[in-house]
């Protein structure tokens, strides 16, 4: 009887440790990519970008013995991720703006910083959930209906903010983008 239960836990302990191996190497592969998806959400803020995909990967490592087994983690990591921006959008503390100069280092290597630049600073006038809806659908490259899924809302909404997102955008960049296109 002694003897089963060692091999009971050992057999537990080898799952954990796979469980452990298969989520850091999700892990090692996703980060990279959720890092530019919050930069993106958070106007090119890398440290709240930092905090946001550490929170999605713990996220994820808590549920991960089930969200290993549905077809898509990649897909549910930026679910998640959204999600956890939009949730720090709500509380009263985000609205806090440090003073100060855009990073030294840049979320993404490109080749024109001034397009850049002008871009993030564009996405840091939308409103929060616009420019979730902008990043999913034209950085993810996701479905009206995968978007609205991730925020949690109706395809219609989805429609109606990437149709205003896209206005505000536009107005927002101006002659700029103009000028920027033609490079």
């Amino acid at each position: 009887m002694a003897r089963m239960g060692l091999m009971g836990r050992t057999g537990r302990e080898g799952s954990r440790a796979s469980r452990t191996d298969n989520f850091r190497e999700f892990a090692v592969g996703r980060t990279n990519h959720l890092f530019r998806s919050a930069c993106l959400l958070t106007s090119g803020d890398t440290h709240l970008a930092e905090d946001l995909v550490q929170e999605t990967l713990g996220r994820m490592y808590a549920l991960w013995g089930r969200v290993s087994r549905i077809g898509n983690p990649a897909g549910y990591a930026q679910t998640v991720l959204v999600r956890t921006f939009l949730t720090h959008q709500r509380r009263r503390s985000a609205t806090e703006r440090p003073l100060g100069e855009l990073p030294d280092s840049a979320p993404y290597s490109g080749d024109d910083p001034a397009l850049r630049i002008a871009l993030l600073d564009a996405l840091g006038q939308l409103a929060p959930k616009d420019r979730a809806v902008v990043v999913l659908r034209y950085w993810e490259d996701r479905s009206i209906e995968e978007t609205a899924d991730a925020m949690n809302v109706s395809s219609a909404a989805v429609r109606t903010r990437s149709v205003r997102a896209l206005a505000k955008l536009r107005a927002q960049l101006g002659g700029q983008f103009a000028e920027f296109a033609g490079r």
